[in-house]
């Protein structure tokens, strides 16, 4: 009889464990394991154990907060299902071999604060439901085959403090309305084919620590009125068709090795219209 309790209470907390999370995230967990081919992942998920249980995927209150699942081998592309996640924080892809296009159903993940699928072979253009992403505070992209202008819906994440888009494919200009990011600490979109001239609106990003716009197609003058980002400890302009062979800059006087730079190419300019 005591036997049989006791398969009969691990039966029912077997089966309570896979109840807690609900049927339509477990689905989309599984959907992910399938589209990126699974079976060859460096750790491997037991379909048979608590999904709480399971590499990389992080439950709280019986929902997934978190999918950590960088450096995992992950191969294909991500389902549409991915969107059932709604209560995902924040999501690491990075350092695999995911491809195709971003679903749609991303749109759905309104309580992500970290988005990171950088060093992948993600391609299109950047979709305009990360828009919807509005707690967003990292978004991480870099160095994937993404094309195409730089969205104007990534003016609505408030919230950002990371904006890395760098070593893609974007064309275009740097959205001069950029500056209604005021969190921004670190914005890097270096290695792409960006053009056109560095916004001076810029220069409103009061919580700007890092500025990586090197190797694009940038045209103009690095403006004056960056000497104002006192918090800016890193800028990289080089490699680029600007009017002056700009330095790179880090350190905590920076504005200031950045004044005394502009004020010399100023003056030398100065002397040769003389």
């Amino acid at each position: 009889m005591k036997t049989l309790k006791l398969i009969a209470l691990t039966f029912f907390i077997t089966a309570y464990s896979f109840a807690d999370v609900s049927l339509s995230e477990k689905d989309a967990l599984i959907a992910l394991y399938n589209t990126t081919n699974g079976s060859d992942w460096n750790s491997k998920w037991d379909m048979n154990t608590p999904i709480n249980t399971w590499y990389g995927v992080k439950v709280e209150n019986n929902k997934v907060v978190e999918l950590n699942l960088q450096f995992n081998n992950l191969q294909g592309t991500l389902p549409q299902e991915i969107g059932n996640l709604v209560f995902l924080k924040k999501i690491n892809l990075g350092f695999n071999k995911l491809e195709g296009t971003l679903p749609s159903s991303i749109k759905n993940l309104k309580e992500l604060t970290s988005l990171e699928l950088f060093m992948n072979q993600f391609e299109g253009n950047i979709p305009s439901e990360l828009g919807d992403l509005t707690k967003l505070e990292s978004l991480q992209l870099y160095s994937n085959k993404f094309g195409g202008d730089i969205p104007e819906v990534l003016m609505n994440l408030k919230n950002l403090k990371e904006l890395l888009l760098g070593s893609n494919f974007l064309t275009g200009t740097i959205p001069s309305d950029i500056c209604v990011l005021s969190k921004l600490e670190k914005l890097s979109l270096m290695d792409n084919k960006l053009e056109g001239e560095i916004p001076v609106e810029m220069a409103k990003l009061t919580n700007l620590e890092e500025l990586i716009l090197s190797t694009n197609q940038l045209t103009g003058d690095l403006p004056l009125e960056f000497m104002n980002l006192r918090k800016l400890n890193t800028i990289m302009v080089s490699d680029n068709n600007l009017n002056e062979d700009y330095k790179s800059y880090s350190g905590k006087n920076l504005p200031s090795l950045m004044q005394m730079e502009m004020q010399n190419s100023t003056a030398i300019l100065d002397i040769e219209k003389e």
